[in-house]
């Protein structure tokens, strides 16, 4: 590993190439299409074209096949590897052993708890806490609610659940009628919703994770006049339908926060700079990183012109991407190569060279217990809500 002040590392491949993975684990949804063609798309534009090599890797969503495969990535002389983890604690000892070998890891969105490996990810800013208040002011302390939550067993479901949790028990007014998982797509949510929905038609409210536009169809399709407040994440769909004055009148309010797929993208630009001996390494106890919550009411949805985020705008109209497109793609300060074109296809901005990150750019994250450490101490404020305040009394 790369010690503060010392020269970049010497690439392994043949010509001399920096031999980077990209580890996905599961990889069923837009969200996770969008990350990984990021990039992608940075790896293609100069000079990253000239001196990365980029090897995509996909496991599936059983650990041990992720455990495997970065044993074979480690074995065959990889300089770095940029991926999505399956599960917070399941990994921990291949990484270290490959981070013993020479290996930066960097995690985008999910997350490890061994330390050695460098977390960028949003999950600790708040995103189950803050959404779950949002929904419990929206309902006024009171009704029955569903949680749409993601894939089974990974630390981002788990640390958005907990947060959310936190803030629900704490009315007994709020009901959760139904609980599922909807493993953050758009068609699974709806049929998981439509079955949530013959047992409780009479739903108040829904606090979903990614897929929530699923959601929206599971209601329409139950009750064509009947929308209720929701909380979701960032799907283009889900920001037009907060938008909508019809689906306004018909129920729907909320708030579009959560994933950004950009994180990925920063993750990359990271490692490529400190193997580049453009940036120092971190000690380990300071490489969890936070990445901002979005967070874009109905008032705040603005429609943009052009083929990335622009002037404020957050929100694409619907001929452009399909509804279930991740809009937070795009970061103009830390991301500016990028364009449409290179989160749907994972091909370079014509003309884009990759622009140095600020230098302040990092930003530590809380540690928190089984979520991005371990042998750590939650912090004392853990949960508390930084994006929303409480306009009904538990």
């Amino acid at each position: 590993m790369l010690a503060a002040g010392m020269q970049p590392a010497e690439a392994k491949t043949e010509d001399g190439k920096w031999l980077i993975y990209l580890s996905l684990s599961y990889s069923g949804n837009s969200w996770q299409s969008e990350a990984a063609n990021i990039v992608k798309a940075l790896a293609k534009t100069p000079p990253y074209d000239e001196t990365v090599e980029l090897v995509e890797v996909i496991s599936g969503t059983d650990p041990q096949s992720q455990i495997s495969d970065y044993e074979s990535m480690i074995a065959n002389g990889a300089d770095g590897i940029v991926s999505f983890p399956i599960s917070s604690n399941a990994l921990n000892r291949t990484v270290r052993h490959g981070c013993e070998q020479g290996v930066l890891f960097f995690m985008y969105d999910a997350t490890v708890t061994e330390q050695c490996a460098y977390n960028v990810s949003y999950i600790t800013s708040g995103f189950g806490e803050n959404t779950a208040q949002a929904l419990v002011n929206e309902l006024g302390g009171e009704g029955k609610i569903f949680l749409s939550r993601g894939v089974p067993g990974n630390s981002v479901d788990e640390r958005h659940t907990n947060g959310a949790m936190h803030i629900f028990n704490q009315y007994p007014g709020i009901e959760i009628a139904a609980e599922y998982y909807s493993n953050w797509d758009d068609r699974t949510t709806q049929q998981e919703t439509s079955k949530a929905l013959a047992a409780h038609p009479d739903v108040d409210g829904i606090w979903a994770q990614a897929g929530e536009y699923g959601a929206i169809q599971a209601l329409l399709q139950a009750d064509e006049n009947r929308l209720v407040p929701m909380t979701g994440e960032n799907s283009n769909g889900f920001r037009l339908a907060l938008a909508n004055e019809e689906y306004q009148a018909k129920g729907l309010s909320g708030v579009s926060a959560g994933s950004p797929p950009a994180q990925s993208g920063l993750a990359f630009k990271l490692m490529m700079e400190m193997l580049e001996g453009e940036r120092d390494e971190l000690p380990e106890d300071q490489r969890n990183i936070q990445y901002p919550l979005p967070w874009v009411t109905a008032d705040d949805v603005k429609l943009c012109e052009g083929d990335t985020f622009e002037d404020g705008c957050n929100t694409f109209p619907g001929d452009k991407v399909p509804s279930s497109f991740v809009t937070e793609v795009f970061n103009p300060e830390l991301l500016p190569e990028l364009s449409l074109a290179s989160a749907l296809e994972g091909t370079p901005t014509p003309g884009a060279t990759i622009q140095p990150l600020p230098a302040g750019v990092i930003e530590n994250a809380p540690n928190e217990p089984g979520i991005n450490c371990r042998n750590c101490d939650a912090p004392e404020n853990l949960y508390e809500l930084t994006t929303v305040e409480p306009t009904v009394s538990p």
